[in-house]
């Protein structure tokens, strides 16, 4: 079984990235929803909840972790390999990282930016994998407070944010970039408000995929049954009914339960 874990709704899209390139695997997914966001905690308390978290998956039987958080990953995931290595050598983990490489080697502008959260954004690991694989490009590093936050409510969608998006987006394209890193998973989920206004100018990298096939060349697919199970720490049935809502219907086909859960 793989587990994956967000704060909230944005690891759906690399749940369901998964799901398809292991259409027979069973998995587990986790929204930590009774402490979303994560982009405005304290690094002490993501990590606490990232090993929380990790821990309650692998008692469950999980082999793989899938950490679809770039909050969580940048601040955490070391402590939870450290963690699942003490406890658990078998079990494999996985992050989600800002896709700066893939941006940086495809930017031909010589501007990129990467859309973050707030924590993301003055992580070390982010700046890090700046300084490693995009030295010979400007980096324009964007914290998007709130954004993370509009797509939980799954009404993004609105005039207001709508224009705040834009006021974001159109002066990193006047400047030139050619390259929008989507640094949060949730921010996925605004591409229908992000690309009308990149059309023509820049790219998206957003790394769902890549994660998916990294799972899968860790793992393989399986012979399992496919099926899906939500978890969450706070109104589950929220969880449930964000998968029609968000366009997730494949995922919607494997679901096999929903509950609470308190790790």
């Amino acid at each position: 079984m793989i587990g994956v874990f967000d704060s909230g709704l944005g690891g759906l899209s690399v749940l369901a990235a998964i799901a398809h390139e292991l259409p027979r695997a069973d998995l587990v997914y986790l929204a930590d929803t009774a402490h979303v966001p994560y982009g405005d905690k304290s690094d002490g308390f993501i990590t606490e909840r990232v090993l929380a978290i990790g821990e309650h998956l692998a008692r469950q039987g999980c082999e793989l972790i899938v950490v679809a958080c770039n909050t969580a990953t940048t601040t955490a995931i070391q402590n939870l390999r450290d963690e699942m290595a003490r406890m658990t050598p078998h079990i494999q983990v996985v992050g989600v990282e800002p896709g700066v490489k893939p941006a940086a080697q495809g930017s031909r502008s010589g501007r990129i930016a990467v859309l973050a959260t707030e924590t993301t954004a003055r992580s070390k690991r982010l700046a890090q994998l700046i300084e490693t694989h995009a030295a010979h490009v400007r980096v324009e590093v964007v914290p998007c407070p709130g954004w993370a936050t509009h797509v939980e409510t799954l009404q993004p969608d609105t005039p207001a944010f709508r224009a705040e998006v834009a006021a974001k987006i159109l002066p990193l394209l006047d400047a030139g970039v050619d390259r929008i890193v989507l640094g949060c998973t949730h921010y996925a989920f605004l591409m229908p408000l992000i690309e009308p206004l990149v059309a023509g100018r820049a790219r998206l990298i957003d790394v769902a995929a890549a994660v998916a096939r990294q799972v899968l060349r860790l793992r393989g697919d399986s012979h399992a049954a496919g099926r899906l199970r939500l978890q969450a720490t706070a109104r589950p049935e929220r969880l449930a009914a964000a998968l029609p809502a968000l366009g997730l219907q494949p995922l919607a086909a494997r679901l096999a339960q929903v509950e609470q859960v308190s790790p």
